[in-house]
């Protein structure tokens, strides 16, 4: 009866906003980061153009520094966090030999709350004003910021950063528990172990952040004085707490698009990954290091010389996992059979950009040169350097790659080398020349700037490559429109050299994702089956029922009441509804967490005999 209780026809929107599937919440999660990074690049659009030209009124410094903190805001928490999520729904279960992730109700609630959270910040664009004080949102700036833009921040982000901790703690708990029998930590896939490090940096790099936005949270909303030195505050506890979050930040994003390229150097280099133990060793370094260069933010604070020094050199110390990784992805495509696919193209370009990235980071880490460098666009330079350079290649490269998997269909190939081409031209153009008119003094968050400083062809160059990228977009969108219509099917292994788990089933995965738990023989399980002839990988049990869980509500009616629940309480100060509204969607969430808690629901069985009977429709 619970097999067919499942299989009643339903909407395509209820079953999206009910799902715990791992798969249709990473598409949830594609569709939400990808409507995110449009805004974000419309922001930048708006910001080049203002820049453009010097003395411009394109649009005023008030709106200025709204979209210089939303442009920021939205880019490291809206769009690159949840297309990074998108990859770990997508691929880590699949990598692993899982059915699913480890807690399925919480992988919907996470999505939910980000959801949320983003919708919930960007209401200040139509609600009296977005934040203002720059995506780091600085104590000094933020409490005297008027009206509610920086009240949309801090709640916005606590609830979408809620999210983000309870994912990062799913797929930890996902990686070590639900590993196929064979796949020992040693013979993940480098995707897997970036994700694992990356997840263990989340559950420890988000509650500094939380509990930095709980103060701010109090201070503008409740009263308290913890950030005000005119009080007995301190405004600098606000900077180690935002960068004991953020520079790890850098790394759960930067991490993931690391074990993007392995896989993909590995599968169109048609080759082992060259030197897999160390570069497990390094992407455990650079997490470990992450935690311990945060103050390389701060130099210009005046917290001394001895606490400059010992950050300065652990910051140049996390460049030399970073080049063991560098140097293993050269070796993995010395000698290989490469194709040039458009994921491919993504990787190749990625090595010198992010290498750039690096190298101006090395100049940064320098105590004395940062004071000169540190307000300065030189700054920008090597920050896009790192994230777009890095982490925007990496989302490229992993959507483009993966896409056949989640989808069945890969993007045409042609329109994806055109958008590669548009987008690595634009963002060279764009930033590289920053390095230099940063050099030449201009300040970073200015409006606006005077003529006949010698900035003017710079700063035109910069915005014209943002066109190019904008324009790189568009055809992205194209692409994957035209690829959506298209009747065309592809095999399991989309890429015809696919060397991991994922590859071993059909595109897209059915629901169970594996009809039995595969067995994994060594390092790239599917090579290895390669190797010997076979096409599909060794069972490690019989057929039997497999145990599914069933669709739920309850995650986006609990990220609903903490939505209206931060409407009440943004509004306490102003109006007398505001503290009932914020206690009615707390209601609302706890009412939620109790019926969570009472019903008892354990999901339904797909029975052996249906996959039994799909095994003969498929011979037939």
């Amino acid at each position: 009866m619970s097999t067919l209780a499942n299989t009643k026809p339903k909407s395509v929107l209820w079953d999206y906003l009910t799902t715990v599937d791992h798969k249709k919440i990473a598409i949830l999660y594609l569709i939400a980061g990808g409507f995110f990074f449009i805004v974000g690049g419309i922001e930048a659009m708006l910001i080049r153009i203002q820049l453009a030209i010097p003395e411009n009124t394109f649009v005023g410094a008030d709106t200025y520094n709204e979209l210089m903190t939303m442009h920021g805001t939205t880019m490291i928490f809206l769009a690159a966090m949840p297309l990074i999520f998108a990859l770990m729904n997508a691929v880590v279960p699949l990598q692993i030999g899982a059915r699913d992730v480890a807690f399925p109700f919480l992988n919907a609630l996470g999505f939910w709350l980000f959801l949320m959270g983003g919708i919930f910040l960007n209401l200040g664009w139509f609600l009296g004003g977005a934040p203002d004080a720059g995506w780091t949102s600085y104590a000094s700036l933020s409490l005297h910021s008027p009206g509610h833009g920086i009240d949309f921040y801090t709640l916005g982000l606590q609830i979408s950063g809620a999210g983000t901790l309870i994912g990062g703690i799913n797929f930890l708990v996902t990686i070590i528990n639900m590993r196929a029998p064979g796949m020992t930590y040693m013979r993940m896939p480098l995707f897997t172990w970036t994700v694992f490090v990356a997840s263990a940096l989340i559950l420890f790099a988000f509650p500094p952040l939380t509990v930095g936005i709980f103060l701010m949270i109090f201070d503008r909303l409740f009263g308290a004085n913890f950030f005000d030195p005119t009080l007995g505050g301190n405004t600098i506890i606000w900077e180690h707490l935002f960068w004991i979050f953020g520079h790890p930040e850098v790394y759960i994003l930067i991490l993931p698009a690391f074990g993007v390229f392995s896989e993909v150097f590995a599968t169109f280099s048609r080759k082992r990954l060259f030197g897999y133990t160390s570069m497990v060793f390094a992407i455990v370094l650079i997490g470990f290091l992450g935690f311990m260069v945060w103050v390389h933010h701060m130099f210009t604070t005046g917290l001394g010389p001895i606490a400059n020094a010992i950050f300065a050199v652990a910051t140049m110390a996390i460049a030399v996992p970073t080049g063991i990784k560098i140097f293993n992805w050269l070796l993995t495509m010395w000698g290989g059979s490469i194709s040039f696919t458009t994921p491919m193209l993504y990787a190749v370009s990625f090595i010198p950009s992010f290498v750039l990235g690096g190298v101006t980071g090395i100049m940064l880490a320098a105590a004395p040169a940062d004071y000169q460098y540190h307000d300065t666009y030189f700054v920008v330079a090597h920050f896009h350097y790192v994230i777009v350079g890095g982490v925007v290649l990496g989302l490229l490269a992993g959507v483009t790659y993966w896409w056949p998997k989640m989808f069945g269909k890969i993007l045409d190939e042609k329109l994806g080398k055109i958008t590669f081409w548009l987008f690595s031209i634009g963002f060279h153009l764009t930033f590289f020349i920053q390095h230099f008119v940063g050099l030449m003094g201009m300040p970073r968050r200015v409006w606006t700037f005077l003529d006949g400083q010698g900035w003017n062809t710079a700063n035109l160059i910069s915005s014209i490559g943002a066109v190019f990228m904008a324009v790189a977009v568009l055809v992205l969108v194209i692409n994957i429109i035209k690829t959506s219509i298209s009747k065309q099917q592809v095999d399991g292994d989309a890429w015809g050299d696919g060397r991991t788990l994922e590859w071993a089933i059909p595109s897209p995965p059915p629901e169970y994702n594996f009809k039995q738990t595969p067995l994994v023989r060594g390092l790239d399980p599917l090579w290895i089956e390669k190797m010997e002839g076979r096409k599909e990988i060794l069972p490690a049990e019989p057929v039997g029922d497999i145990h599914m869980p069933n669709g739920s509500i309850l995650p986006l009616l609990m990220s609903h009441g903490l939505f209206i629940a931060a409407i009440g309480f943004l509004y306490r100060n102003d109006y007398a509804w505001g503290d009932p509204i914020g206690a009615g969607g707390l209601f609302i969430t706890f009412a939620s967490m109790f019926l969570r808690s009472w019903i008892d629901d354990h999901g339904y069985h797909i029975h052996k005999e249906e996959l039994l009977d799909e095994d003969e429709k498929e011979v037939k």
